[in-house]
């Protein structure tokens, strides 16, 4: 196995990097750009066209793929494989669990959940598909509300991160190929990869971590101005959310450029100790025992629930509900793929495969269902045994669901003040966490996997992310821009299965721990018998 770099220019404007991907990279993230904020009205109707094909006639496709992932990744956990360690046999994890526990769950899904974690229960329990009209918005709709919210942050799609990630780790410092996207490939195409091949599987990766992390940081700072102008009578504006993103690209540049050990790992566990706080005054000043038990029953009716919600297609094809919410959420983590796969990779060396595996599925699942938990039920508990309201302002502005509902705790003013501050700062954290990720992640593809991308690139990439995420919130196109990273997930989506075969084919050939390959064994099967023959042979001669 070919196990260096492609050569990279040595001086230049594009030292340290692959020209095909930086010029290649760029130049279609302009493309794009502009073709949305030209003239977004016509964009919007091909990205809306695209989606509804995708959720009338392969909604199958992609809800087959998601349970697909889960399912080998149980197999994972339970295989031969599981001992095998991503990198040498003698290697150790670079980082502690909750370093590492905390870096993936901020840059996986921070700043969304933060985002969804009461406003998505909220419209589930006005209406879906898995209730009677009669039932909405009871204690029945509410149960199956919560079940669907923690279905869409949870197994599922950290099992396709699990793959993606585990392939990405394991060729790099399992087999020495760089940290890329093309490097899963290498089993199936070899050398090959380092060709058009390879630069397509990378520009896609690119495409998708800069336009899936600019709708994060666009919806992040409209939560942030939303909660700036509960607090401090900030006014709600495009342009200060524009100034917003600015402001902390830049912050997020900064970080980035301090390395992995430093800036991000620093930032990643103050969300995480931010996060423990937050939820811990939800459940010290909400309704405690509520939410505390409705965690148990949520997490269990989930688990009960999730084969058959995972393996639902609706069969209703003038439905629209799953198109709107699941599908929508199995693309946008698709289109997220490698971003948060390169990532978990780049801090997972040394651990085992098994170890691995069980860290992202389980960790983060119990995490977001306890978060959608004390949250969402928070805000059931106000719908269904308080005074109202949470919906109403969900149905008015969806940025105002956290602060409206911690007004709603009647916990008085200055608790009120002290728990909506504490939410906007850690939508700053999760923010520059989320962006310093990406800019890392993209710097990476284009340089060819190196780790310790140049600084002028993470610079360049740190403040274009940013720039994206503004010019598209600016021209009104962030809701384009989300409907077309979902399209965008579709040929990524094949990238992903060639990567999870070729994962699963170089696994075939590894040696095990005290055992020998399939083929080694074969190939000594055949010796002892020639050997057997042989002898045999000389026997009848004698």
């Amino acid at each position: 196995m070919r196990t260096h770099r492609q050569a990279m220019p040595e001086s230049g404007l594009f030292t340290g990097t692959n020209p095909i991907m930086a010029i290649g990279s760029g130049l279609l993230v302009m493309a794009f750009v502009l073709f949305t904020i030209v003239d977004p009205k016509y964009a919007n109707s091909i990205y809306s066209a695209a989606k509804a094909f995708i959720a009338s006639d392969l909604a199958w496709y992609y809800i087959g793929l998601i349970s697909f992932f889960l399912f080998f990744s149980i197999w994972l956990i339970f295989s031969r494989y599981g001992d095998i360690r991503l990198g040498k046999d003698t290697d150790k994890p670079e980082f502690s669990n909750f370093s590492w526990f905390s870096m993936l769950f901020g840059a996986g899904i921070g700043i969304g959940i933060l985002f969804w974690s009461i406003a998505e229960p909220i419209y589930h329990f006005q209406s879906n598909p898995l209730i009677t009209e009669a039932q909405q918005l009871t204690v029945e709709a509410a149960q199956v509300a919560m079940r669907i919210s923690i279905f869409h942050w949870g197994l599922h799609g950290w099992a396709l991160f699990a793959v993606i990630g585990l392939a990405l780790a394991y060729f790099a410092y399992r087999k020495g190929l760089p940290l890329s996207i093309r490097s899963c490939l290498y089993p199936i195409f070899g050398d090959r990869i380092y060709g058009p091949i390879g630069h397509a599987a990378d520009l896609l990766a690119v495409f998708g971590t800069v336009f899936g992390i600019a709708t994060s940081l666009g919806l992040g700072a409209q939560q942030m101005n939303a909660g700036l102008g509960y607090l401090l009578g900030f006014e709600v504006s495009t342009n200060n959310q524009i100034i917003l993103i600015a402001v902390l690209s830049i912050i997020a540049t900064a970080s980035v450029l301090t390395g992995l050990n430093k800036g991000i790992r620093i930032l990643s566990e103050l969300n995480m100790h931010l996060t423990l706080i937050i939820l811990g005054l939800f459940v010290v000043f909400g309704p405690t025992a509520y939410v505390l038990g409705a965690f148990v029953t949520n997490t269990g009716d989930y688990l009960f629930h999730a084969v058959e919600l995972g393996l639902w297609v609706d069969p209703d094809p003038k439905g629209q509900w799953q198109g709107w919410w699941t599908i929508f959420y199995w693309g946008w983590w698709i289109a997220w793929a490698p971003f948060c796969g390169i990532f978990i990779a780049r801090i997972s060396k040394g651990r085992t495969i098994r170890e691995f595996v069980l860290g992202v599925l389980v960790a983060p699942t119990l995490l977001a269902a306890f978060w959608i938990s004390i949250f969402g039920n928070t805000a059931m508990f106000i719908e269904l045994f308080g005074g109202g309201g949470v919906t109403a302002a969900v149905n008015a502005d969806t940025t105002m669901a956290l602060f409206k509902t911690i007004e709603l705790m009647g916990i008085g003013q200055l608790m009120t003040v002290l728990m909506s501050g504490l939410c906007t700062i850690m939508l700053v954290t999760y923010f520059v966490t989320s962006a310093d990720s990406a800019t890392l992640v993209i710097c990476t593809l284009i340089s060819m996997g190196e780790e310790h991308p140049p600084a002028r690139l993470r610079v360049f990439w740190g403040i274009a992310v940013g720039a994206v995420a503004g010019v598209l919130l600016y021209a009104g196109g962030l809701k384009a821009l989300q409907t077309a990273s979902i399209v965008a997930a579709l040929p990524f989506s094949i990238i992903v299965i060639l990567a999870t075969y070729g994962l699963y084919k170089s696994l075939r050939e590894e040696t095990l721990p005290g055992k020998q390959t399939l083929s080694a064994k074969s190939s000594t099967a055949k010796e002892i018998g020639a050997a057997e023959q042989s002898a045999a042979s000389i026997a009848s001669n004698v």
